[in-house]
């Protein structure tokens, strides 16, 4: 059974067409994908109803026809960090029995190795944000992995904040995009964090 997913406009159905949404995790994807030195990253979010994990922004390879799709959320190592909320790398997915083969078969790109971690917020998890054949060092180097579990973090809070914009001040713009100030408060916190994690250590 996976855990609780956030009682608001992110749960539930999962709209794919969601422009807000899908605006800022593109910018989540993308982002993570320079700072790991990853071939690909991709979100998932978590349908609470249909107890699937839905492809909601990809980076990298499969970004053309991925968007949108759906497994069972105990499926594969994606799965299996929704359920338990904990960060995951696995240096060589042929050793690993949690790696589902076929379902990464199925996307067209089978990873040598990855890295995923929650998107929480307020103690539930909303998606998962993997990075697939990362650097080497991002794979080796546990810190690297508590550095994708905080720009997760930070990847949920701002979805937060999109998620709630249309009951405050900051409507989206006509066109779909987010308007200043939703955009201002979603993506500074991407920004900001990927800006630090680029920094040499």
């Amino acid at each position: 059974m996976t855990p609780r997913t956030e009682s608001a406009p992110t749960a539930g159905a999962v709209p794919s067409a969601d422009p807000h949404r899908r605006e800022l995790l593109q910018s989540v994807v993308d982002v993570a994908r320079a700072i790991f030195g990853a071939a690909a990253s991709s979100v998932f979010l978590l349908d609470e109803e249909a107890d699937e994990l839905v492809f909601q922004a990809v980076s990298g390879q499969g970004e053309e026809f991925l968007v949108g799709r759906r497994f069972p959320a105990g499926r594969g190592i994606a799965g299996w960090v929704a359920t338990s909320g904990e960060p995951m790398v696995v240096d060589d997915l042929t050793t690993d029995s949690s790696f589902d083969r076929a379902l990464a078969e199925s996307t067209e790109f089978v990873p040598s190795a990855l890295m995923a971690a929650p998107l929480i917020s307020d103690g539930r998890v909303l998606g998962v944000l993997e990075v697939l054949d990362p650097s080497p060092r991002a794979r080796t180097d546990i810190r690297e992995l508590d550095l994708l579990a905080m720009f997760a973090r930070q990847a949920a809070a701002a979805l937060r904040v999109v998620a709630y914009a249309g009951a405050g001040a900051g409507a989206p713009e006509p066109g779909g995009r987010l308007g200043p100030r939703q955009r201002a408060d979603a993506l500074r916190l991407l920004d900001s964090l990927g800006q630090l994690l680029r920094e040499p250590c």
